[in-house]
């Protein structure tokens, strides 16, 4: 059994997620700014689909990216120098949260919800949620959304309508955080994709004493000031 959660932003003690499913820690609350934010500064987060229950998860191991560790393979090295391509940021954050929404290939739902997209706005309009997209052409192709806190910043979904659209998008994401002063990207959970990227498992207690260190560090003035126009010679 797991607990439902009151109408208080509080949360049990990570340790307490379960092991099988791998991370399920409690179920009920709200979406409400104040809890996710919450939530996410204790490593915890929301995942859930249509028909559920809201779901808080804190999974051990912990999938996260170091941006010294990134792996760009020889293709997507090529896309990056050949493609005319731009990277902006916060400039469709919610057409950004539509497109990862979308059914994969093989899948019947998304658990990005419609409560979901419309939490996440909240927290865009906040300053907590940002956008990082791809467009060629003058359209939107790819991109992927997150959370910042402090200088620690939480991926939590991407999307592609072209090929390698949302890898460019990651790449310059993590380029320029690290940049910013962050020195580790959540990814919550292991995928074989993440790992091609150089994201890595590492135990829950190591995730959280960097998460609790970049939290509290102040977010320097240009953290999300960016754009790139890259044209193909």
């Amino acid at each position: 059994m797991i607990p439902w959660l009151g109408p208080e932003p509080v949360f049990p003690p990570v340790e307490q997620a379960l092991s099988h499913p791998n991370g399920l820690l409690a179920a009920g609350g709200d979406l409400s700014p104040g809890r996710i934010l919450s939530a996410y500064s204790e490593g915890i987060f929301p995942w859930f689909s249509h028909g559920e229950p809201i779901l808080w998860w804190s999974p051990a191991p912990r999938m996260v990216l170091y941006p010294g560790q990134l792996k760009v393979s020889r293709s997507l090295g090529k896309a990056l120098r050949k493609l005319d391509y731009e990277i902006r940021l916060d400039s469709a954050f919610v057409e950004v949260m539509q497109g990862c929404s979308q059914p994969r290939p093989g899948q019947d739902g998304t658990w990005i919800v419609p409560e979901m997209v419309a939490a996440y706005c909240r927290l865009h309009a906040l300053g907590y949620a940002h956008s990082f997209e791809t467009w060629m052409d003058g359209e939107l192709v790819g991109g992927l959304y997150g959370i910042a806190i402090g200088r620690m910043f939480y991926g939590e979904s991407m999307f592609a309508r072209r090929t390698d659209a949302s890898k460019l998008a990651f790449v310059h994401m993590v380029r320029h955080l690290a940049g910013q002063g962050v020195e580790m990207i959540d990814c919550q959970m292991h995928t074989a994709h993440l790992e091609s990227l150089g994201a890595c498992l590492v135990p829950r207690d190591v995730f959280l004493a960097t998460l609790k260190e970049k939290i509290r560090q102040p977010q320097p003035s240009q953290m999300w000031d960016y754009h790139y126009r890259h044209e193909s010679s």
